[in-house]
């Protein structure tokens, strides 16, 4: 069975308008597919599409789930595993049992569904066993939690399921929704308050930048919320939390005004670049720059500490990462097309050392973009790469390759840029010399701003597998 490896945002509103607002202000988590589901007294009917949230205009998004029919919304946002670029519509959430299925192409309506699931986080099919898993349409291990939560109910599912999921599911057989964040929390997951009833979100940004949208806490790990179609909920703990979140949520999936964990993404990245500078401080360096957007925040707090001139040197067309591109292809088109040099900038730069910061080179498509047209376009002395995010990707202690196995698309048979020899064979390859902030530089990064090494999970970048005896 092909298991499908993702990254995405999810919310629960109770209008359509605001479940199509919330999945805007989330579609830095995913541009690959959107999908929502509608649920009614009688119904629950889904709408996916392949493409950013804004292919489908939202007054026509009405026609087809016409907002009286229903009491509540919940939508998804998502990129594409590699290896799965045709699978794009079959892998959108929401993932459903039963209905009537209607593809058009682009999009697929599902109507009159069973049941129907939203799911950020990725699960081992080896857990689901317990069911027969020769009933699911796709690979998808959020479709096998739908089936496994249909043959064994909520509390079973967050009991025997350790991670990694936040989720929502609608059953045509209650009235209420079940929202749920595994024990170790490592996807994230927020309660709101908006129009006088409670709604969640992937990421708070999604809730507080809409009219009279509230922050108001953290999904708890562990813990079961049951969201009444009037608006209101229940929560039951069912299990003690061992937080270990991902750390890589902070250093670059989240938006830098979003609040994770009681713990800003801005902040932390004010910290990382301070410990950047601590580790890694030339003496030679005239400009400090970045690849845009995410380390710009790094790049100011890295300038500023060590009294280096911050400069604007690249721009990107679009806000798409290109991390999220389904395939290399795709994301090295992405960086091509997107990456470029601000005009004059050759001017300024012309015989100067210049130091870039990046949030991770991973596999390192942006930072030979970037370096080849400051050494292609321009008169540059120097090139300069700093990381604020230690090696993804590398060999463990245990001789394990190490990668994410729990939600972001680097599983440890990717092509990491640390595997390929040591950083000075690295840097020779890139035309800059690379710089990684250590493991440990990084933990204190986080430890300064509130947050103890001991919650994260470092699995990517060496760490135990947060799935030990402790939690099981």
């Amino acid at each position: 069975m092909e298991e499908v490896r993702h990254n995405c945002g999810l919310c629960i509103t109770h209008t359509l308008q605001d479940a199509y607002n919330f999945l805007e202000r989330l579609q830095h988590r995913g541009r690959e597919a959107a999908g929502i589901a509608a649920i009614g007294e009688e119904s629950i009917d889904v709408l996916k599409w392949a493409g950013p949230v804004k292919t489908f205009d939202v007054v026509d998004l009405h026609k087809i789930l016409p907002g009286h029919n229903y009491h509540t919304f919940f939508g998804h946002v998502r990129y594409a595993t590699q290896g799965r670029k045709d699978k794009i519509l079959e892998d959108a959430h929401p993932h459903v049992v039963g209905g009537i299925e209607d593809n058009r192409g682009n999009h697929i309506v599902i109507k009159n569904c069973e049941a129907a699931i939203i799911h950020n986080g990725q699960v081992d099919i080896d857990l689901l066993k317990e069911i027969d898993l020769l009933k699911m349409k796709t690979g998808c291990d959020s479709e096998a939690l739908l089936l496994f939560y249909l043959e064994k109910g909520e509390k079973e599912l967050i009991r025997k399921i350790p991670l990694s999921y936040t989720l929502a599911i609608a059953d045509k057989r209650r009235k209420d929704l079940v929202v749920m964040r595994d024990r170790i929390g490592i996807r994230p997951g927020m309660l709101g308050f908006k129009g006088g009833k409670y709604c969640v979100a992937s990421e708070d940004i999604a809730i507080k930048g809409t009219l009279d949208g509230k922050f108001v806490e953290d999904l708890t790990p562990g813990s079961i919320y049951y969201l009444s179609n009037g608006g209101s909920y229940k929560k039951e703990k069912i299990i003690n939390p061992f937080p270990e979140h991902c750390f890589f949520e902070w250093n670059y999936i989240a938006h830098v005004d979003s609040i994770l964990n009681n713990e800003s993404v801005r902040s932390l990245r004010v910290s990382l670049g301070e410990m950047l500078a601590e580790e890694f401080h030339l003496s030679d360096v005239d400009y400090v720059s970045y690849l845009p957007r995410c380390p710009e925040t790094a790049a100011r707090s890295y300038a500023a500490k060590t009294g280096k001139a911050f400069l604007e040197v690249f721009y990107k067309m679009r806000g798409e990462r290109s991390f999220q591109g389904s395939t290399e292809n795709e994301r090295e088109s992405s960086i091509r097309d997107n990456l470029h040099l601000i005009p004059e900038i050759e001017k300024i730069i012309e015989g100067k050392n210049l130091l870039i910061i990046d949030d991770s080179t991973i596999r390192g498509n942006n930072a030979k973009r970037a370096i080849r047209l400051l050494n292609e376009k321009t008169k540059i002395n120097k090139v300069y790469l700093a990381n604020y995010t230690p090696p993804i990707g590398v060999i463990g202690s245990d001789n394990i390759p190490r990668g994410c196995l729990f939600g972001v698309d680097m599983p440890p048979n990717d092509n990491f840029i640390i595997r390929k020899g040591s950083l000075e064979e690295i840097s020779k390859n890139l035309g800059a010399q690379i710089f990684y902030l250590s493991v440990e530089g990084m933990l204190k990064a986080f430890e300064n701003v509130g947050i103890r090494r001991k919650s994260l999970c470092t699995y990517c970048i060496g760490g135990e597998h947060p799935c030990n005896n402790s939690i099981l």
